[in-house]
């Protein structure tokens, strides 16, 4: 179905998409202190000085580690002011536990779902996201080693592995939420962890629009550019938004053909059947047995796909993304770090010279061109959203200089609420009509001229 049907239809009140709030919509968070806090924190403390990096093996259970805690117990209650039932009891051995062989003091951020991305620079200094802002939590970790035994935890479970020869690291969670780690002496005062959350909650373009992230007019010509075959690259910063809407443009592929994602960590969830989905592998602990993504991304192009999904360019992949493009797999998907689209093309351009492709310039340019049929330029916004603030079209080349027409752009002389800070302005149409129209419309997707209509 069609998005101007589905959103021609009548949906139930309950089923409707809530556009996210704002902070400072919020009520203020009042912490609520735990009687039984102080004794979890000493529990806690000794098993970990005691234990040490027994907690990250793999082979010490939960049984195990409840045990252990129940013996210690015997000793700190023995000194303790006040005798424990037999529930207050239970309530500790199972809070202790669980921080323990869980992700510590972060576990309840992940079991969050206002937060989004949580961020420990020393053990006594948590961040997360909560709708796009920053906000510092009362959280705490025991010590360094504490934190580098949750790290450890994390990267050996998904069979990966940190350590002083390999400092860095980059994993995911069992649910798909994103890790990255860092050990000293890369970074200077603490071993830093970030994990970017993964949605278990599959947003749809009804949710996007909802949400002020597109307009609905320019949901619908993205819409049939995707399904006409028109290949595009989402365009933004980190954080902005772009797998997010790279998996939203990805539902307008139509079935019956057949999909190859490429990803460095998997993160899309498409929803068609013929799928295969491909994840870069780094090198064992002998240097062996990598898998770029330019390796498989070279390696799709013999598996007869009609549509690639590279989820990231961010190097020499960037060149063979464009040939494919351009030799038979039109209506292809990718992302790029760019702050807006003229920047997206020369980050192209630096990244396939930088790759060692010996080209002139123009040819580089021309590929670019040949390529690409639509850049959509994704901000985080200084109140917090993620929005789409440009459309544009690849209209060629004039000269050495590859042409591009603005067909949507974001209306910032609307202002901000006073109230709630947000940002009033959406998308408008520039009144261009794009040139690759014909082309959709042979495909069978004409586009109204009242989309483009100022």
């Amino acid at each position: 179905m069609k998005l101007s049907e589905r959103l021609g239809r009548e949906v139930p009140e309950a089923d409707r998409p809530r556009p996210a709030r704002l902070p400072s919509a919020q009520p203020e968070r009042v912490a609520v202190a735990d009687p039984l806090g102080d004794l979890k924190q000493r529990a806690q403390a000794v098993l970990f000085e005691r234990l040490g990096g027994t907690l990250a093996s793999r082979g010490f259970t939960s049984a195990d580690l409840r045990r252990e805690v129940n013996a210690e117990l015997d000793v700190i209650i023995a000194n303790a002011e006040r005798l424990l039932s037999a529930e207050e009891r239970r309530e500790v051995v199972d809070a202790v536990a669980d921080n323990l062989l869980g992700l510590g003091p972060i576990q309840p951020l992940l079991d969050d779902p206002e937060v989004t991305e949580i961020m420990v620079n020393k053990p006594d200094e948590v961040y997360v996201e909560r709708n796009g802002r920053l906000e510092r939590t009362n959280l705490t970790f025991h010590s360094e080693a504490h934190v580098r035994a949750i790290i450890e935890r994390i990267v050996t479970g998904v069979g990966r592995r940190i350590d002083e020869s390999k400092p860095m690291v980059d994993a995911r969670l069992p649910d798909g939420s994103r890790v990255n780690a860092v050990l000293p002496p890369l970074t200077i005062d603490s071993p830093t962890l970030t994990i970017r959350k993964f949605s278990t909650t599959r947003l749809g373009i009804e949710d996007l629009i909802a949400g002020g992230t597109l307009s609905e007019a320019a949901a619908m010509v993205l819409e049939a550019a995707v399904a006409g075959r028109a290949s595009v690259v989402v365009s933004g910063g980190t954080g902005s938004g772009k797998t997010t809407l790279l998996n939203v443009l990805s539902s307008f592929i139509p079935e019956g053909e057949r999909i190859i994602t490429i990803e460095d960590t998997a993160e899309l969830q498409l929803q068609q059947a013929h799928v295969v989905r491909m994840e870069q592998r780094a090198a064992n602990i002998e240097g062996l047995g990598a898998a770029t993504t330019r390796d498989l991304l070279i390696n799709a192009l013999r598996m007869r796909p009609d549509r690639i999904l590279v989820g990231e360019c961010r190097g020499a992949e960037t060149f063979d993304m464009l040939q494919a493009m351009n030799t038979g797999h039109e209506g292809s998907l990718t992302t790029l770090h760019a702050n807006s689209p003229r920047d997206a093309i020369a980050r192209m351009e630096t990244m396939i010279l930088m790759a060692g492709m010996e080209l002139p310039h123009r040819a580089v340019r021309e590929q670019i061109a040949s390529a690409v049929d639509i850049v959509v330029q994704l901000s985080r916004l200084a109140d917090g959203t993620r929005r789409v603030v440009q459309i544009c079209e690849i209209a060629g080349m004039e000269g050495d200089v590859v042409q591009m027409n603005d067909i949507y752009k974001f209306a910032w002389d609307a202002g901000r609420d006073p109230e709630t800070g947000r940002f009033r302005g959406g998308l408008e149409p520039t009144g261009i009509r794009p040139s690759f129209s014909a082309q959709l419309e042979a495909a069978g997707y004409p586009l109204p001229g009242e989309l483009f209509s100022r």
